[in-house]
């Protein structure tokens, strides 16, 4: 079983975990990315799409008509027009050999949905997170509420310390730059913008990140944590009311940000 981010469009990354079955092909926004990789050896099984938005989907309909019999899952959206199969929280599915949940995560759109595979190529759950949750940061709000990102989130942040979560973007350096305003002194975010920083300047992927290290560092999951709340505070001028008011404001603040 391998695990490969496949760089698509400006800052998409296609994922696709291969293994015995074939290749699942997660967000294919472009085909290009995939076809070249099948001209090296991939053999694309499955495609698992987490939204309807362009840049997620937009290379599907070229990579059916190289293997027209390919199942395509998706949310239940209508506008994911070439979907196969529609899927709801708590469905389990095998495809390409490997077996597969979702979790509905709405926020960034009203349907988008996460896979989580319980054990990956090394043994670790691996969670296909969309636009929902990006190492360091988390999705703009399209179509969903503060309060269903944080719950989105928060049910995110329940797997496993050491699942592998794989999104959509390359956007870890740029998340840096806002978290360490939101938390300047926290050294596992310190740490973190380190190891990003290093990724890319050797040409590497930034992802996957581990949800513990998650936790520790992205500040969207730790809006009950004192330094977020006193930050949130600060930009507000009084405490902010609840956890959702510190996310909906974490959320605008990051929405205005500019490094």
């Amino acid at each position: 079983m391998r695990l490969l981010a496949l760089p698509a469009l400006s800052d998409n990354y296609i994922w696709a975990l291969s293994g015995d079955g074939g290749a699942l092909i997660v967000d294919p926004g472009e085909p290009g990315p995939v076809l070249a990789a099948a001209a090296e050896g991939l053999r694309p099984a499955a495609i698992l799409l987490t939204h309807h938005h362009p840049d997620h989907i937009g290379g599907t309909a070229a990579l059916l008509e190289r293997w027209p019999q390919m199942p395509v899952y998706s949310p239940h959206d209508e506008r994911i027009a070439e979907a196969t199969e529609r899927l709801v929280e708590g469905a389990r599915f095998d495809a390409a050999g490997h077996s597969l949940r979702v979790m509905e995560v709405p926020g960034h759109t009203r349907s988008h949905i996460a896979y989580v595979l319980d054990a990956g190529p090394d043994g670790d759950p691996v969670a296909f997170t969309g636009d929902t949750l990006f190492s360091l940061g988390c999705g703009r709000l399209f179509e969903g509420t503060p309060a269903q990102m944080l719950a989105s989130l928060s049910r995110l942040a329940a797997l496993p310390d050491p699942t592998r979560i794989c999104c959509g973007h390359e956007y870890t350096l740029s998340n840096a730059a806002f978290a360490r305003v939101v938390e300047p002194d926290n050294p596992a975010l310190q740490r973190r913008h380190q190891q990003a920083q290093a990724m890319r300047d050797a040409g590497q992927p930034t992802l996957p990140s581990r949800l513990v290290d998650e936790r520790a560092a992205n500040p969207f999951l730790r809006s009950r944590e004192p330094a977020v709340i006193a930050a949130v505070a600060a930009r507000l001028g009084r405490a902010p009311a609840d956890e959702v008011e510190t996310f909906a404001e974490l959320r605008r603040w990051k929405d205005g940000f500019r490094a």
